[in-house]
């Protein structure tokens, strides 16, 4: 027989996570490091005389990529339960590529005036449709591909991707704050990071063309529409559940992210001891997310997302409080990783623990859609809100209180979910046995 007529060998689980891992990590990786570098983009691109009102336009524009995020949580998650997940997942990463590579050449407001600002914007728009798309399809395919008894740990990779994207965005950053003067960060050495995302797309785009599709022919609808619609008239209480548990899970998420800006505007510490807080923050959070995924499979996927996002709740504001008060860098960071652990811990099963409610059939929208409303109403006004409670305070640990809220919040929602018990539900929800 011809060898070019042998079937190609199915890919191996490894290969399979890191195909699901690389994108989702290029999505958040051009998130992390705009939030990273929000305070020299915003006087690239919204120059004024006052600081606090630059850094303000900067970051409500990181907003910005928020609001197609519902868009590309609609449209690409039904288009992943009509046609399959794995073309879902082709699509997404070129839209990353483009919006990142955007950013990274666009020239600034002083070269070209107002057009500057406006380019800007539509490139977070590009990121944010491939954002709120990216998400669905890559954790649905990382639970479906996963081996009995270890559906937690593979879903896990989704949070544990997002804080290694962080690792790099804060790598580049201290490399940067470190090699670079302050006029040449602010002039051309914020790009690097965005250029360099551009590379990961090619390697995403091949590895994951030769992923086997997880959506079974019976499974699927017969149209996008009909997706769309079978989620509304059947699923609308548990959309509504899984935003308000997202809602305390990004904010608290973003508040890792804003520790960069925190550092330097209102603690006033030096821009690489800003970029160290990321860096520690995600090298911590990639671990426990996985020790969250392992905890998960062994003691149930709920238990893992209500204890640590407890223990985050109650230990948020007096931890800030101390790194206010103490004045200490060390502490600073020691805080930041602490607070990391129990964190990753919870979000990482919350973002397992709501595929549960739905059927295959439509997972990947409901997923979808619930994560990036979750997302765009609350992580993506999170910095907005942040920045604008400390100016209008003067109080350094206002704004955490607004973390602590919507994290209570978070904790109510989880425990209302409810998965039904018979056979019957479990033959209709077959991650029933993540219980």
């Amino acid at each position: 027989m011809d060898g070019s007529t042998l079937p190609r060998p199915p890919p191996s689980q490894g290969v399979r996570v890191f195909a699901a891992v690389l994108g989702n990590a290029l999505e958040f990786y051009d998130f992390t490091v705009y939030a990273a570098f929000a305070v020299m983009i915003g006087r690239a691109f919204f120059p004024a005389t006052d600081g606090s009102i630059s850094l303000l336009l900067s970051v409500a524009t990181f907003g910005v990529g928020f609001v197609a995020r519902p868009l590309g949580g609609i449209v690409i998650g039904a288009y992943a339960d009509r046609y399959g997940r794995k073309p879902a997942m082709t699509l997404t990463i070129l839209l990353m590529a483009a919006g990142s590579g955007m950013i990274g050449i666009l020239p600034s407001y002083a070269q070209i005036g107002i057009v500057a600002p406006i380019l800007l914007v539509v490139a977070r728009l590009i990121q944010g449709f491939s954002a709120g798309g990216e998400m669905g399809p890559a954790t649905t395919y990382l639970i479906e591909t996963a081996p009995p008894g270890r559906k937690c740990l593979f879903g896990a990779w989704q949070l544990a991707s997002q804080n290694a994207s962080g690792i790099i965005s804060g790598a580049l950053g201290i490399v940067l704050a470190l090699t670079l003067s302050q006029q040449e960060t602010d002039g051309w050495g914020w790009r690097i990071p965005f250029l360099l995302g551009i590379l990961i797309a090619p390697v995403g785009f091949f590895i994951r063309r030769r992923l086997d599709e997880t959506l079974a022919a019976e499974d699927a609808h017969e149209s996008m529409s009909a997706v769309l619609s079978d989620v509304v008239r059947r699923h609308s209480v548990q959309i509504l559940l899984c935003i308000l548990v997202v809602s305390g899970v990004t904010i608290t998420q973003y508040f890792f992210i804003y520790t960069t800006t925190y550092a330097i505007t209102t603690l006033h510490y030096g821009a690489a001891i800003g970029m160290a807080a990321n860096l520690i923050a995600s090298s911590i959070g990639t671990c426990a997310a996985l020790l969250g995924g392992l905890c998960a499979d062994r003691w149930g996927v709920k238990a893992v997302t209500l204890v640590p996002r407890l223990v985050v709740t109650l230990m948020l504001y007096p931890a800030i409080q101390l790194v206010v008060s103490s004045e200490s860098r060390v502490v600073f960071l020691v805080v930041v990783g602490a607070l990391m652990i129990p964190h990753a811990m919870s979000g990482a099963a919350g973002i397992i623990l709501i595929p549960r409610i739905f059927p295959a059939a439509i997972r990947t929208t409901g997923l979808s859609i619930a994560y990036a409303l979750g997302v765009t109403l609350f992580g993506g006004t999170a910095q907005v809100v942040f920045t604008w409670i400390i100016a209008e305070t003067g109080n350094k640990l206002s704004w955490v209180w607004y973390i602590v809220l919507m994290s209570v919040v978070s904790f109510c929602a989880t425990l209302a979910i409810r998965v039904p018990p018979d056979a019957a539900a479990r033959k209709l929800h077959p991650l029933a046995e993540l219980s």
